[in-house]
Order: structure tokens, then C-alpha cells, then sequence
């Protein structure tokens, strides 16, 4: 490197393409060899093998290539590439041979003269910016012009869109991600709208997009830049924090810190304005003081016209008194129980309401209630349950469903009869929207949604448009759970609001008589630790530690339950945050060296950081539809295939989910971690025989009872707590639970009189 007139030259290599050893038609990443013309970099050799993402590079073709050199364990001198472009001919004779060559099909040397002669030397440069100078060139078809375009913009387009981003300090990933959401069009967004990058392209905020603002003169208090700035913090306040809307001031308020800089203050006037103007042009909704994302406010808007419909209907069949207590004496003898009065009643509600909730802490017999409603359910209608005695005209016609893959299998388990994940009952389709909806809705007489408080407003308005009229839908539910990732707190407004028939269960019966883990979890609902926490009991343990000392007391527990039979697939350990020595990342590290080191039978892949391995325990992090793969589902990898081994030239992982075999090419396992520790949010409707949570000082800015209170409800055998009792104490005592913004409950109280909002 040298330093001239005060700035520093960039490294780089000059060179021509003599081989491409490999590329990834996904993600561009590249290794290829180069003949080197010139450098400023201190390497000895003529040729040098390049890497880095480079699309659309040409065998014997000249690039600049931009970068540092580096030293490969296996494959020895590389050039890793930040940035670079094609080399073009820079005079009149050079850019006709260019033009004329068999790049250009239909482009002929006298073609070439011509265009040269009109445009200059900037040629290329001039119809890349604007395919209208080719319009100058006599003789020239619009046909031969279009193809002209097109071919130097197929082969400039990506490097022009690196290079202008990379003036702005972005890098070669986050530009490619820009060109991979735009396509050709990068370049006009970029001039035109670059705050549209906020919304389609992961990893850019308000921040880089001003940037971009910044060089096409949105600066300051100009209206577009207000408008982008309102419309980024209220989506992201609403997801990060889970409202469904914002106060007004609010959102004025945090606006002005946002956009204001030391030489210019935006006023709470100016942004008010702007919110008007979207409010007007329907980029959000204004109701009162609150303001809205749009989705959000059709969501709530939505819901209180489903639930309105549900209520209206006619009560179902109540069966007199003697069949129903004749039908459940038989089911509780055949099932060798007996439910206790709270549990009838849920069970007898539930037959006779269009819509009712049935909720209850651990211990208090949601399951068995779940049981009992769908064997009476099928008794008293004369219904056969086997699922095989149903076709496809005419389909089982009782639906039970849960927000996660693995909540549904405990559900199906539990019930034996099918059960799966919302999504997949929507029919959803990615980006696409659901199946399943107002103009198609589900087929069935009874709908049985678990673990309802981990559904968002959005997806509770899906499901609840899909239902037909005469379905009864039944909520099941723990509100003392944390609640929803995305926005909302549907089940604790559905309760809140009196409005829909509610069983609460509160008797712990005989199955959880005994268990300490229920009693805990009982005490925690209340604001009280119990007095004998610290005592070791027959499923619980506490053992005394400080941050630093988090995974080595982890690895020790953890190491007792291997000696002690268990397997890697019954012990989860849960954290509510991913960095530090005690958080997720650090301790899934730790925990792959001790459940599955490395060996010379266990392949393994880097991913960034990350390393996996044969036998590792995965979290699938995203929906995944057309492999039936959903967020929170846990699977195993059972194969690793490198690139050199497979037809499609890329590294893959096999990951098994409950038999179900995905493949995921290696520019996917972003959407993949390891498991071994995982947040708290991710376990919700999972158990496991043992679960192991750290409850540390540095987690306090997460800590909070409904967190804990979900952790310790994950575990079925043995709870083993370790930390500090201080801290633990401090998250269950205080009463801090941060509400969140809505308006469901208020709204569904306006319907106390069904018969004033006509259909």
C-alpha cells in the first residue's frame, strides 16, 4: 500500500480471467485464477487464485480486482476481492474490437464505427446510464439496440450496482442482496427511492438507506426522508417491541431524535404533517391518536369482525344433561380417570359454545379437557375419530392445530388423531399469502387451536376469516406465557375482554400432584419464590453461580445427565439472550464440543462462525412451506455432502425433522442454528425431560416473570436451575411486564349487543 496526496491507495490486481474453478449460480461466490498485468500488492507470482463474490466473470476478460491478500490453510495464496470491475477498453479502436466481438451478436465492425463516432469514448458508460442514445445511431434497429442494451447491462449491471454502493460504504454481501431484491432495477431505485431498500432487502435500516438519500439530495426535513423515517420506526417499534400500534407523540418524538442532526432540528410540526400525507395516501392508518402499520390495523379491524360472527351464531346441540353424563361416565371408564368438576364444565362449554377458551397453567389438565371434548365431540355427533375412515370429499372433521410443528406433535400424541401447524392448515405460501382465507375457507365442524397465546394478530386474523360458518372454534391457552413473538397479545385480550365464554383451570391435578417443577411454576404466577428453591428436591435442582461460571456449571450438568442415560435430544438448555460468556451463542459452542465433538467420522461444514457437524441438533429459525418445515422445529443433521460430490457443485446439509428429509445448500443455513441452547421465545410449546436455565445478573435487561415462568414450564422430569437467587428473585417479585399497545380488547368490548353491527 501507499499513501499519495494525503490518501491511501487501494490494493489491487489487474489481471485477466484464465480459469474459473468455481462458482455458486446462487450467491455468486467465486475461485478463480487470474494471469496478473499489474499490481501494487506485494506478490511475486504471474497468475493468483481470486475469491470473493464476482458475478458474471468471463474466462479472458480483463478485471480490476480490489482487495487484500490472504493465506489459505489448504489452498495456500489467495486474493480475497471487496470489490471490482471490468476492465473496458478506454480508447476509439478498443471499444469498436470490443463492440464487434461475438459478445454482441448483431453488432458488426461498421455498427461498432458508428456508435463510436456518435457517442465517444464514453460509449459504453453512455448507453449503460441511458438506453436511449442508441436511438443517435443511424441504421441501428430497435430490435439490435434493445439486445445491445440488454447484454451490456447483463454484463455491467451487477458492477455498476457495486460500485455505487460501494461509494456509500456498503459491502459486497449487502450490494448483492440489493441486486439479488432488484434485479436491473437496482440502479434506478437507488437514484430514485433508495428508503424502498428499508422494506425488501434484509440487513439495511434507516441509517444506510440516508445515506443513499443523502446523494440524490434527500436531506435535512425533505418530505420523503420524514415519511421514510415515521414508516421505519413504526415497523419497527411494532415488531421489535410486538405493538399493534404507536401513540402518536410517540412516534413524533422519536421521529425528530431519529432524523434531527446537529445542523438540522425536525419538528414535531413538520413530522405531524408528513404523517397526515401517508395517513392520506393510505400508507398508514390514523385512528385517533394512534397510528397504525396497515396490516396491523385490518388485523385487529379483522379479528373483531371474526369473533363478532362467532358469537352471533346460534348456541350448538346441547345434549340434555343425562346424555352428556352418561357419554363422559363411559369415556372416564375406558380411560381409567376422572375429571373433576372445572374439567366438566370446560368439556360441556366446549360442546355447546361457537367459540370458547379454555385456559390454565401446567399441571391443570388442558390435555386431558382437549381429550375428553374430542371423544365426546365424536360420541354424541355419532362420529367416527380414525382419520382413515374419511376421503378427501369428505374430510375429518375435527381440526386440531398449533403454532409450531413440535407443539402439534405433542398435540397429536396427546389426542391421538392428526394435528398439525397453522401455517399448514392456511395452506401458506411464503411470499405469496395463504390458501386459505374469506374465498376458500377450511372444511371441518370443530377447530382446537393449543398453545393459542404464541399467535400474532396477523395469524389469528388468517385463521379466524378461514372458519366457515357452523365451525366451533376452541382457544386453549396459558396467558401467563410470554406472548407472541410478532405483534399483539391476542389470548390475553380475548380474556381481558370478557366477551368470549372462558373455562379457567386452577386445581393441579393428580398427574402434576408431587411435582415441584408445577409447584414453582404455581408460586411464580403469584409474584412468590418459593422459601425452599434453593433446597434440592426430587425433580429440582439450584446450583449457586456468577456469569463466568455459567458454562463450566452448565457443562458439568449437562455431563452428569450423559453419564446418567440420557441423550443430547432430552437435555435442552434455555437463555433469553445470544451474546456473552452465559449467552446462547457462546454456550450452543460449548455444548457441540460436548455432545458432538469432533472426530474423524463426523464431517463438518463452516457456515461464518458456525461449524456443523454429523449428529448435530438444529433449530429450524423461519418458515419453510414447501419442505413442511416451520420455525421452532427441531431436527438432526444425518448428512454433509461437499460440493465436489454432488451435481450442483454446492456444500449441503441433510437435516432429518421427525423422519422428513430437507437438503439445505449452504447459502441457505442462515436459516438454521444449533439447538443445544436455545432462546426461551423458540422453546415455547416444547417440553423436554430435562431442561437446564441459567438465571444470571447479566441477563436482568431481559429477565422477567412471564420469561421464567416459560422456561421452567418446559421441563416434564427435572428442572435444574442455575445462578444467582438474587437476580431470580428480582424477575419473579416485581411486577413489571411490559404491556403492549392495542386495541383488541376495547374494540371487542363494543360488542356487548352483536345485533348492532348487521352482517
Amino acid at each position: 500500500m501507499t499513501e499519495e496526496h494525503g490518501q491511501v491507495e487501494k490494493g489491487y490486481i489487474k489481471g485477466t480471467v484464465s480459469h474459473i474453478v468455481f462458482q455458486n449460480e446462487e450467491n455468486h461466490y467465486t475461485v478463480a485464477y487470474i494471469q496478473i498485468q499489474a499490481t501494487n500488492e506485494e506478490i511475486k507470482e504471474k497468475k493468483v487464485t481470486v475469491v470473493g463474490l464476482l458475478p458474471k466473470l468471463e474466462v479472458e476478460e480483463t478485471f480490476l480486482f480490489f482487495g487484500s491478500l490472504t493465506e489459505h490453510p489448504k489452498f495456500g495464496l489467495q486474493y480475497q476481492v471487496d470489490q471490482f470491475r471490468r476492465d473496458l477498453p478506454q480508447t476509439k479502436h478498443g471499444i469498436i474490437q470490443y463492440l464487434s466481438s461475438s459478445r454482441f451478436p448483431g453488432v458488426g465492425e461498421k455498427t461498432a464505427q458508428a456508435i463510436v463516432e456518435i457517442l465517444g469514448e464514453r460509449a459504453i458508460t453512455k448507453i449503460v446510464e441511458d438506453r436511449a442514445s442508441l436511438n443517435q445511431i443511424p441504421k441501428l434497429s430497435k430490435e439490435k439496440a434493445d439486445a445491445l442494451y440488454s447484454q451490456l447491462i447483463d454484463q455491467q449491471g451487477v458492477e455498476q450496482v457495486l460500485m455505487t454502493l460501494s461509494e456509500h460504504g456498503f459491502g459486497v454481501e449487502l450490494s448483492m442482496k440489493v441486486y439479488q431484491a432488484y434485479g436491473l432495477q437496482a440502479l434506478d431505485i437507488i437514484r430514485t427511492n433508495p428508503y424502498q431498500l428499508i422494506t425488501d432487502v434484509e440487513g439495511i435500516g434507516f441509517r444506510r438507506a440516508d445515506q443513499l438519500g443523502a446523494a440524490i439530495g434527500l436531506t435535512g426535513n425533505h418530505p420523503e426522508r420524514i415519511r421514510a423515517g415515521c414508516l421505519f420506526l413504526l415497523q419497527e417499534l411494532c415488531l421489535q417491541e410486538g405493538h399493534v400500534f404507536l401513540k402518536k407523540e410517540t412516534l413524533c418524538e422519536e421521529a425528530s431524535r431519529l432524523l434531527s442532526s446537529y445542523d438540522c432540528q425536525i419538528s414535531a410540526e413538520e413530522i405531524a404533517e408528513q404523517l397526515l400525507v401517508m395517513d392520506e395516501e393510505g400508507h398508514i392508518v390514523e385512528e385517533e391518536d394512534r397510528l397504525y402499520l396497515k396490516s396491523l390495523y385490518f388485523a385487529e379491524k379483522g379479528i373483531v369482525t371474526s369473533v363478532r360472527k362467532l358469537l352471533s351464531e346460534d348456541s350448538k346441540d346441547e345434549f340434555p344433561e343425562a346424555e352428556f353424563l352418561k357419554a363422559l361416565g363411559q369415556l372416564e371408564e375406558e380411560m381409567k380417570i376422572e375429571y373433576a368438576p372445572s374439567q366438566k364444565t370446560a368439556i360441556q362449554t366446549a360442546l355447546s359454545s361457537p367459540f370458547m377458551i379454555l385456559t390454565g397453567g401446567p399441571g391443570t389438565g388442558k390435555t386431558t379437557v382437549i381429550k375428553g371434548i374430542v371423544e365426546l365431540y365424536g360420541r354424541l355427533h355419532g362420529l367416527a375419530l380414525e382419520p382413515s375412515a374419511y376421503t378427501k370429499g369428505n374430510p375429518f372433521p375435527i381440526l386440531l392445530v398449533a403454532p409450531t410443528g413440535r407443539a402439534a406433535k405433542r398435540m397429536s400424541e396427546a389426542t391421538e388423531l392428526p394435528a398439525t401447524t397453522i401455517h399448514r392448515l392456511l395452506g401458506w405460501k411464503g411470499g405469496q399469502g395463504f390458501e386459505k382465507g374469506d374465498d376458500e375457507p377450511l372444511e371441518g365442524e370443530l377447530l382446537i387451536v393449543d398453545e393459542s397465546s404464541m399467535v400474532d394478530i396477523w395469524l389469528m386474523n388468517q385463521l379466524l376469516k378461514a372458519v366457515p360458518k357452523g365451525m366451533q372454534v376452541i382457544l386453549v391457552g396459558d396467558q401467563d406465557q410470554l406472548p407472541s413473538v410478532g405483534p399483539g397479545q391476542v389470548l390475553r385480550d380475548f380474556l381481558d375482554s370478557g366477551m368470549i365464554p372462558t373455562v379457567p383451570l386452577t386445581d393441579i391435578y393428580r398427574q402434576a400432584e408431587g411435582s415441584s417443577i408445577i409447584e414453582l411454576a404455581h408460586e411464580m404466577k403469584k409474584g412468590k419464590m418459593p422459601s425452599n428453591l434453593p433446597e434440592p428436591q426430587p425433580d429440582r435442582r439450584f446450583f449457586p453461580c456468577r456469569s463466568d461460571q455459567v458454562q463450566h456449571v452448565v457443562a458439568q450438568i449437562c455431563g452428569n445427565a450423559l453419564k446418567k442415560g440420557y441423550t443430547p435430544k432430552d437435555i435442552q438448555v434455555l437463555a433469553p439472550m445470544y451474546k456473552g460468556p452465559a449467552g446462547i451463542s457462546a454456550l450452543n459452542v460449548m455444548l457441540q464440543e460436548l455432545f458432538n465433538p469432533a472426530t474423524e467420522q463426523r464431517r463438518e461444514l463452516r457456515f461464518g462462525e458456525v461449524v456443523y457437524r454429523t449428529g448435530d441438533i438444529v433449530l429450524q429459525l423461519v418458515n419453510n412451506p414447501d419442505e413442511n418445515v416451520y420455525n421452532g422445529d427441531r431436527g438432526e443433521i444425518v448428512a454433509i455432502f461437499y460440493a465436489k460430490e454432488n451435481a450442483e457443485r454446492q456444500d449441503q446439509l441433510v437435516i432429518s425433522f421427525d423422519g422428513t428429509e430437507v437438503v439445505y445448500p449452504k447459502k441457505d443455513l442462515n436459516q438454521i442454528t444449533h439447538a443445544y441452547c436455545c432462546s426461551i421465545h423458540k422453546s415455547q410449546g416444547s417440553e423436554f425431560p430435562i431442561v437446564v436455565m441459567p438465571v444470571v445478573r447479566s441477563y436482568s435487561r431481559m429477565l422477567r416473570r412471564n420469561l421464567l415462568y416459560t422456561g421452567i414450564t418446559r421441563a416434564k422430569q427435572f428442572l435444574l436451575l442455575c445462578g444467582e437467587l438474587r437476580t431470580m428473585y428480582a424477575a419473579i417479585t416485581e411486577k413489571d411486564e411490559v404491556l403492549r399497545h392495542s386495541m383488541l380488547k376495547e374494540k371487542l368490548r363494543q360488542l356487548s349487543s352483536p345485533s348492532k353491527f348487521p352482517e
